[in-house]
């Protein structure tokens, strides 16, 4: 989606830009898939970021598209060990209201409250930075040329972690609540509260606090369009070609794959930073290894499609159970499930059927293979425990864990979800859109400002921007 942020911004200004994509069809982690007469989802599956000032909405703005979508009216349901049910409401108060009701009334509302004036400022200013993290003079211009008040006044908050903000209203002790923020991080900031900074933390957490949409057919049907725009440009994309290398050439880029060789002046990777860095011969970008994070300090993904009969209705389409026991073979304390939507008819061959995608975290993935067999059975316990489905309803299902990612989307070791936020590196530390000093680019979950359809199309963005901060007067 990073890739494909840039290749409609820069076709958008007059570039004949072409996407070499390893797999069958694009997107990346934000496709879906037909499998046995249903419609999965390839990664992600919550959609945030269509409203003024949101990342999304510029893209589709700057471009002329409109995509349409379904604003889901409760953006999520989690569900806790003991049983109760939590409605993460869009509207703060109201949800305010209900983290009272199932935490205790003590500290809740000056804890979201500032959580959520910090997210406020952070979707207010995400395309007010576009230099940023700075890495050249004119970054630090451009940054100071942006720069407001409250910019100033809100960058303590990448000083300090979501745990210091709990303690602040001393509800660091609250175990019920302390658990519930741990596995809601997961989902967007891939660690626990001690080391994610307030700044991206107070986002994470407040997601739902904004609107979350669903997407008919799947979020296939968000890149497809995107995709005949950059063919209406005269763009195209390659499909099937995996880049095995790339060389400098007389001021140019040469990219081999396994089936043919392209010629080019700029270039943006859209695949993780490492991966990128071994098809590079260039010492620039290979001094960058230093900077990357292995296996131990990321995390893959077990996810699980499931075709099924449903034998009620929903209350929403988002849900993250809390389990009683972690998990067999991903030590998992939680999981996340997306519901396709009831009136979604394009997701299933057979009319009233539902798709359900379920996810979970799987940490080291280079040192760790799973016993898919364990986790499924697991799972399914839990989802019939806790009345999403019965077990004879179950018309279809598959699993997926590190390797399957390795061969579906190519990421090493197949890690998924990005760079894990941690405490000792802040946002001006996160690895920049510049790749080897040049016209060669990065853009993705593993660049700032981190993982999630927000941000990985912010990523795309920022690279065109500083594509044009270095060579504007060649691009004209």
């Amino acid at each position: 989606m990073g890739a494909l942020t840039s290749a409609v911004l820069l076709a958008n200004k007059g570039l004949k830009v072409r996407i070499i994509e390893q797999n069958w069809q694009p997107g990346g982690c934000t496709t879906s898939y037909w499998r046995k007469g249903y419609v999965f989802e390839a990664g992600a599956t919550t959609l945030v970021g269509l409203g003024e000032g949101m990342p999304l909405q510029y893209v589709l703005d700057t471009i002329g598209l409109n995509i349409p979508a379904r604003k889901l009216e409760l953006p999520m349901q989690v569900h806790l060990k003991s049983g109760e049910a939590v409605n993460r409401y869009e509207d703060l108060n109201r949800w305010v209201d209900e983290a009272e009701r199932v935490f205790g009334y003590k500290g809740q509302r000056q804890f979201w409250n500032e959580c959520f004036a910090i997210s406020d400022f952070v979707w207010k200013n995400s395309l007010a930075q576009l230099a940023f993290p700075p890495s050249k003079p004119k970054d630090l211009i451009q940054a100071i040329k942006s720069v407001s008040w409250s910019q100033v006044a809100n960058l303590k908050y990448s000083f300090i972690s979501v745990e210091a903000l709990l303690r602040k209203y001393n509800l660091h002790k609250n175990e019920s609540f302390v658990q519930f923020v741990n596995e809601q991080l997961l989902i967007t900031a891939q660690n626990h509260m001690e080391e994610v900074n307030a700044l991206f933390g107070a986002t994470a957490l407040c997601y739902t606090c904004y609107p979350n949409y669903y997407i008919d057919g799947g979020l296939l049907n968000l890149v497809t369009p995107l995709v005949e725009y950059l063919e209406s440009k005269e763009g195209e994309v390659v499909y099937r070609q995996a880049v095995t290398s790339i060389r400098k050439s007389n001021n140019k880029y040469l990219i081999s794959t396994s089936k043919e060789e392209y010629e080019s002046e700029y270039l943006i990777s859209g695949i993780p930073i490492n991966n990128t860095i071994d098809l590079f011969e260039d010492e620039k970008v290979i001094k960058l290894s230093s900077k990357l994070m292995q296996s131990k300090e990321l995390n893959s993904a077990f996810q699980m499609g499931i075709g099924f009969v449903p034998h009620k209705n929903f209350d929403c389409l988002h849900h993250q159970i809390h389990l009683p026991d972690l998990l067999p073979e991903t030590g998992s304390a939680s999981f996340f499930i997306s519901l396709s939507h009831a009136e979604d008819n394009s997701r299933a061959d057979e009319p009233g059927h539902m798709v359900m995608s379920i996810s979970t975290h799987s940490p080291d993935p280079e040192n760790h293979i799973i016993d898919n067999q364990k986790v499924e059975e697991a799972i399914i316990k839990e989802l019939v425990k806790n009345d999403f489905l019965l077990e004879e309803n179950i018309r279809f299902m598959h699993s997926s864990s590190p390797k399957s990612w390795v061969k579906w989307t190519g990421r090493k070791w197949g890690f998924v979800g990005g760079y894990p936020q941690y405490l000792k590196i802040k946002p001006w530390q996160m690895l920049d859109a510049r790749l080897d000093g040049h016209k060669a680019y990065q853009v993705g979950d593993t660049v700032y400002p981190g993982q999630g359809i927000p941000g990985v199309t912010l990523s795309g963005i920022i690279a065109v921007e500083k594509m044009m901060l270095d060579w504007e007067s060649n691009l004209r």
